[in-house]
């Protein structure tokens, strides 16, 4: 299972704002994370549709983690950020001509359930545990 690197980077930028103890600008993630503002934009705008970051403008404005956030389940993180679809495509442009009597994507819809299902007990807060938090803590220093 490979995750998008969309929801790579929205579990990062969660990561960091969990160890952060002020707020930081998008643009001050962007370049810490080294990714196009655009795409950072993108991500902190479906993380804060799920209520797991706050976002302020203005001056001493910027983007903190809210406490459901720092709770959060990776594995209904990933769920959320990745979608309902399968893992494989049997019904794109070319449909499969197995689907009518596949076995494959139901085994592979289960295992991608027990990928997710690895990632339920984990939380944001799990992740910035020693020694990733003080890696964090490195790169996004004590505000950003």
């Amino acid at each position: 299972m490979r995750l998008t690197k969309s929801t790579d980077l929205a579990l990062r930028v969660v990561m960091a704002l969990a160890v952060s103890e002020k707020s930081s600008t998008a643009r001050e993630v962007a370049a810490v994370m080294a990714v196009p503002y655009s795409h950072l934009a993108k991500v902190v705008a479906r993380l804060q549709h799920l209520g797991l970051v706050e976002t302020r403008r203005g001056r001493g404005g910027g983007l903190e983690i809210t406490p459901a956030g720092r709770s959060a389940s990776v594995g209904r993180l990933a769920r959320e950020l990745e979608g309902a679809g399968d893992v494989v495509d049997c019904e794109g442009a070319t449909p499969c001509p197995l689907s009518a009597g596949c076995l494959l994507r139901g085994a592979l819809r289960t295992a991608q359930e027990a990928f997710y299902a690895s990632l339920d007990p984990l939380t944001v807060e799990n992740l910035t545990r020693s020694p990733t938090g003080p890696l964090l803590i490195g790169l996004v220093g004590r505000g950003a």
